[in-house]
C-alpha cells in the first residue's frame, strides 16, 4: 500500500520533473551524510503554505534549523529562481486566476479623529 500524501507536500510526479535542479554529494565526499533533498523542500513548503514558524516545523522534516540552513542555500544559490523559471515556460494558466481588487479606505476608518 502506497504511503499516504501529507498536506503541503508534493507528488512523485512532480519530483521527477525538478529533482535534477537538486546538487547531487559529491563521490567520496566525507562527512555526514546529506539530509533527503525532497524531504527537506517538502518542509520548506509545510513553512511556506502554512504561515507557521520554522520552530513550528513538524519533526517528520527534521530539524528546522537543517532545513531552515537548506532554504538559505537554496534561495542564496538561485535554485528556486531556476526552478521557477523554467516550470513557467511550459505552464497551464488555463485556470489562472488574478484579482487585483483594491479599496481606499476612508481616513476615518483607520480611527483618526473627526475634523481635522
Amino acid at each position: 500500500m502506497a504511503a499516504q500524501m501529507k498536506r503541503y507536500e508534493i507528488t512523485d510526479e512532480e519530483w521527477e520533473r525538478i529533482k535534477g535542479y537538486f546538487p547531487e554529494r559529491a563521490e567520496g565526499q566525507k562527512g555526514r551524510p546529506r539530509a533527503e533533498d525532497r524531504m527537506l523542500l517538502n518542509g520548506i513548503l509545510w513553512i511556506a503554505r502554512s504561515g507557521a514558524a520554522w520552530r513550528d516545523l513538524p519533526e517528520r522534516y527534521g530539524p528546522w534549523s537543517t532545513v531552515y540552513k537548506r532554504f538559505a542555500q537554496w534561495q542564496e544559490s538561485g535554485l528556486f529562481e531556476k526552478i521557477f523559471k523554467d516550470l513557467a515556460i511550459d505552464a497551464d494558466l488555463q485556470d489562472m486566476s488574478l484579482d487585483s481588487t483594491s479599496i481606499k479606505a476612508h481616513q476615518s476608518s483607520a480611527g483618526a479623529k473627526k475634523g481635522i
